[in-house]
């Protein structure tokens, strides 16, 4: 049977199926999967015939793994815990302990899978789920092809769910799709961004192509540019070590960002199935023009924040963070500025930043018409007439606005900006969500329009991959360059003001 597709489909439970994850000990799994497959249950979108095994070096029976995800999901979860519910899910939850680099946790994992087949009716379909360091990855999915878990057989399926980052730069990305790849088909593989699990970031290709009145104006005749925003409050928390090898660019840009992009950019697919989506989207990521050591120098500037105020606090800036080098180079705000060079974006610039420590958090995407060629309404200039925009919020508060221009009432004529929104508060009360729910819904019934495919992952990394070699060969001597709670680098709002155009929110 075909799979669903995730705009379209109105919603049924899942086939059977066991989910293992990876790294069950670990942040991800109680705060965000076992709350994510909760809600799941909770919307009748699990199937009865499921098992959940985690898997992880510690020494634990089922029992005390379940008393460990019973105390997490009261802390963890996103609405109150209905107890009949979570006892249905907590009665199929396993464990399995064992060093991920041991053969012998694989044998006793499949001996633990057949059990459960048994017990639970899941038919031998079987979803990874890898919560562990992106240096296991390649590991993992050698250990379960070598012990067979990898192989579909008798009608049933395996797929693996890969988190991000899938590689720190073009080559890497490269070597880890073949080492997985010499394993699983590209079917098999399930590279997940849990923005795009967000509902306004789905709703993009509804709004477009499920409205006629805005594709014809989509395109270079009518839009000036568009903004990409991703501002966050918080610093590097206990993320240290991990950020060091990192930054901005590679966490948050070079997959979020640009897919984001992609989904704004993209051509009408001939269908909401998952490859023809796909398609379009890497098309524009391969349309994106290449960067240049000189072209990174005028189309980017990078930041790292330094001590400030952050919810009413004094913070401390990066380089005092723990495990952050005092004399850290790496950045935590950055800005671009690109170009798909297609015929429908051609000369439109999108401008994407992201940073850490900015002054509110807020992730929106902003498409700016031109503006009118001249103006009938009184003394003002063509460039006082603030130009129209339609804004898309993704978080924290998901919503679209259109920004349009309407006289005051009064004698005189005076022009105003109106906002015209929509929230999906507007659709009433709606369950809270981690973000994983559809992204794990969609791996159990397996459709994949969602996740990223390995040209895509290689595509955006031929994006990202010269701006990082440029930004290497030439460390920045003005960091810390930003106060934390600021919106950034003055360069930041320069940049733009370059261009004669400013950001949709304070820079």
């Amino acid at each position: 049977m075909a799979a669903p597709h995730a705009l379209t489909d109105p919603g049924r439970p899942a086939g059977p199926c066991a989910i293992v994850i990876f790294g069950a000990s670990g942040d991800l799994t109680k705060r965000k999967l076992i709350p994510a497959l909760y809600n799941l249950k909770t919307n009748g979108l699990l199937p009865k015939e499921l098992a959940v095994v985690g898997v992880a070096r510690s020494v634990m029976t089922h029992a005390q793994f379940r008393d460990e995800q019973s105390r997490d999901i009261r802390q963890f979860a996103t609405s109150p815990v209905d107890e009949p519910l979570w006892t249905e899910l907590r009665d199929a939850l396993y464990y399995q302990a064992g060093n991920f680099s041991d053969p012998a946790t694989y044998a006793a994992l499949a001996d633990l899978l057949a059990r459960v087949a048994k017990t639970h009716g899941t038919g031998g379909n079987v979803l990874f789920y890898l919560a562990v360091p992106p240096s296991l990855f390649a590991a993992v999915v050698r250990r379960l092809g070598a012990a067979g878990l990898a192989r579909e057989d008798e009608g049933t399926w395996r797929r693996v769910v890969i988190e991000k980052p899938f590689g720190r730069d073009l080559e890497s990305a490269r070597a880890l799709s073949a080492e997985i790849g010499a394993v699983l088909r590209e079917s098999q593989i399930y590279r997940i961004d849990h923005y795009l699990g967000k509902e306004t970031v789905q709703n993009i290709m509804v709004f477009r192509f499920a409205n006629g009145i805005f594709e014809p104006i989509w395109n270079r005749r009518y839009i000036d540019h568009v903004q990409l925003t991703v501002a966050e409050v918080v610093g590097v928390e206990d993320r240290g070590s991990y950020y060091e090898t990192a930054g901005v660019l590679r966490d948050m840009i070079q997959n979020h960002m640009l897919q984001l992009l992609s989904l704004v950019a993209m051509e009408p697919p001939i269908s909401f199935a998952a490859d023809d989506v796909r398609d379009e989207k890497v098309k524009v990521l391969h349309a994106i023009r290449p960067m240049t050591a000189d072209r990174v120098l005028s189309h980017t500037v990078r930041g790292q924040y330094g001590p400030g105020q952050g919810d009413g606090a004094a913070v401390l800036g990066y380089r005092e963070e723990q495990n952050v080098s005092p004399r850290s180079t790496v950045e935590t705000y950055a800005t671009l500025k690109l170009y798909v060079e297609n015929w429908r974006w051609a000369d439109v610039p999108f401008y994407l930043r992201s940073g850490k420590r900015l002054a509110r958090r807020d992730t929106e995407i902003a498409i700016q018409f031109r503006r009118p060629p001249l103006v009938l309404f009184g003394d003002a200039e063509v460039a006082d007439i603030e130009p129209n925009r339609l804004v898309m919020h993704i978080q924290p508060d998901e919503g679209i606005e259109i920004q349009i221009k309407a006289k005051r009432p009064g004698a005189t004529l005076r022009l105003e900006t109106v906002k015209l929104d929509f929230s999906y508060k507007d659709f009433g009360e709606t369950s809270a969500a981690t973000g994983y729910e559809r992204l794990l819904y969609d791996c159990m019934v397996g459709d994949s329009t969602l996740f990223h495919r390995t040209d895509m992952v290689e595509a955006a990394w031929k994006i990202a991959t010269p701006i990082l070699e440029a930004w290497a060969a030439s460390p920045p001597t003005d960091f810390p360059n930003y106060a934390a709670g600021s919106w950034g680098p003055v360069a930041a709002a320069r940049f733009i003001q370059a261009d004669r155009r400013l950001w949709c929110t304070p820079a």
